[in-house]
């Protein structure tokens, strides 16, 4: 079964909510105002009871003019029930206390058994009781032919000679329930309009909203599909919120280094493949030669010898490349020791002497005190210093200067190594650090791996500290920071011991 994107689903579970949430706001909107509208009718019947209960009142006083023909109280009291029987489809009955009625319907008179009918309804009857103590009622009624509601207002009639005021009878206004749900069953159509409205509207906004949201991601999907086929130019747009943003460029930045990875992966199993086929066609060509008589015998000394230190070369470059592994790996744990620096750059300085008598070097030594202890691995920090030490001699010219200097700084100890060689060039700088990069002034044929400032990296990197190119202009300044250490053990530390 095909799974649902992450769009559809987004789409759907928001489609939902909102058609959830338009269902039950038209509900509770169609209801409330259905209740507004039975309310404001059973309202208006009320006020036109009591209208008609003021008008009977006044009837009792206009007994004078009745009977001379000249009742106006009467007469606007039919033409009153005629409008209310107009307007709101409703018949009035005028109820004294002995319950003698005098009915206005429309201009027709009801007949008795449907007043009897009316009036000998069980619910009316109790109703009745209330509106002869003075109290209004309004209430949903049932009768044979349907549901009605009913009004029932008492009139009154005020006492000149007790000052009292005696219930005489009361209105009663009936109108039959289907008419007053007429009155709000429009607002079912306005209300499921304006609910279709809504969620249609709705449903626009989340679709592009979904759209915009998930676009960024769809296009990232893409770009780890082309970089899972070898394609890491891929890039994902940079757009969307704040947290799509912040994905994006995270996946950017990885795509850009897994694509320096892969580059560094092919110029590694380049350079390898070169730095091997070197030596091992150079052993390989000379010893055919001897084999096949083409380098006659009195020279074979002296190609065995360019033999011999090709082997050796061959061996180096295989020892720093299964060094540098162990590290990345970190197969092997550091061995922590207290120890002077100084003392353990004078000591591969004196293992140099013959390279450096060789091309008659100076060597200028600033050490800021004596002793300068640290607190590192004194094997690792040897190989680096080594390592620093083989370039500047290699790439400095006869008869020029190597500077060693260390200096105590805050919460570490800096050690330099500056030589008046050849320098590195701007744009060869941010690589020095890259295994087997070599920088086309520093490259010198047949010597050197490419891998010993790659190691320097590597070991300052697994002991926290750091390993830099101060200047690259007149001659190459490398710069190494290490722990401060203390002095555990006489004048130069005890080297041997140490913590893993």
């Amino acid at each position: 079964m095909r799974r649902l994107s992450m769009f559809s689903r987004l789409l759907i579970v928001f489609l939902a909510v909102i058609l959830v949430s338009v269902v039950v706001l038209a509900t509770l909107s169609y209801v409330n105002l259905r209740d507004n509208a039975i309310r404001n009718r059973m309202n208006a019947l009320k006020t036109q009871a009591r209208d008609m209960a003021y008008l009977a009142s006044r009837q009792s006083y206009d007994s004078f003019a009745s009977v001379l023909g000249q009742s106006t109280t009467e007469d606007f009291m039919k033409w009153k029930s005629s409008r209310i029987y107009k307007e709101y489809n409703a018949y009035i009955m005028v109820v004294d206390r002995s319950g003698k009625s005098y009915l206005y319907y429309n201009e027709s008179t009801l007949k008795d058994e449907t007043l009897q009918a009316a009036l000998g309804q069980e619910e009316i009857s109790d109703y009745m009781e209330q509106a002869l103590k003075g109290q209004e009622v309004v209430r949903q009624t049932k009768s044979a032919a349907g549901p009605l509601f009913t009004v029932l207002v008492p009139w009154v009639q005020d006492n000149v000679l007790t000052n009292q005021r005696t219930v005489m009878g009361f209105i009663l206004i009936q109108t039959a329930a289907q008419t007053v749900h007429a009155s709000y069953r429009g607002l079912i159509w306005q209300t499921a309009l304006a609910a279709i409205s809504m969620f249609v509207l709705a449903a626009a906004v989340v679709f592009f909203f979904a759209r915009q949201m998930t676009r960024p991601l769809t296009a990232m999907a893409q770009a780890a599909g082309c970089m899972a086929r070898g394609d890491f130019a891929a890039r994902a747009p940079e757009e969307g919120g704040k947290e799509i943003m912040e994905l994006s460029q995270a996946f950017n930045q990885m795509a850009a280094q897994l694509s320096t990875l892969e580059q560094s992966r092919r110029d590694f199993v380049a350079n390898v493949s070169h730095e091997l086929r070197s030596p091992i066609t150079s052993i390989q060509g000379f010893a055919q030669g001897m084999l096949d008589g083409t380098i006659p015998p009195e020279q074979h000394q002296q190609y065995l010898q360019v033999i011999t230190d090709e082997t050796h070369r061959l061996s180096k470059l295989i020892a720093s490349l299964l060094n540098l592994s162990r590290m990345e790996s970190e197969e092997t744990s550091l061995a922590f020791s207290d120890f002077d620096v100084n003392e353990l750059a004078r000591r591969v300085l004196i293992s140099r002497m013959n390279a450096i008598d060789e091309k008659q070097l100076e060597i200028d030594v600033q050490f800021e005190t004596d002793a300068c202890f640290v607190h590192a691995d004194a094997d690792q920090i040897q190989q680096v210093i080594i390592n620093l030490l083989d370039n500047a001699i290699k790439f400095t010219p006869e008869k020029g200067t190597i500077t060693l200097t260390t200096k105590e700084e805050k919460g570490h100890i800096s050690l330099r190594v500056k030589d008046t060689g050849i320098g590195i060039l701007p744009q060869d700088a941010p690589h020095i650090f890259d295994r087997f990069y070599k920088a086309d002034k520093a490259h010198t044929v047949g010597k050197g791996t490419g891998l010993g400032l790659a190691i320097c990296a590597r070991i300052m990197e697994r002991h926290g500290q750091t390993i830099r190119l101060v200047s690259g202009e007149g001659g190459a300044e490398f710069e190494i920071t290490l722990e401060k250490g203390q002095n555990n053990g006489g004048p130069h530390g005890d080297s041997g011991k140490s913590e893993n």
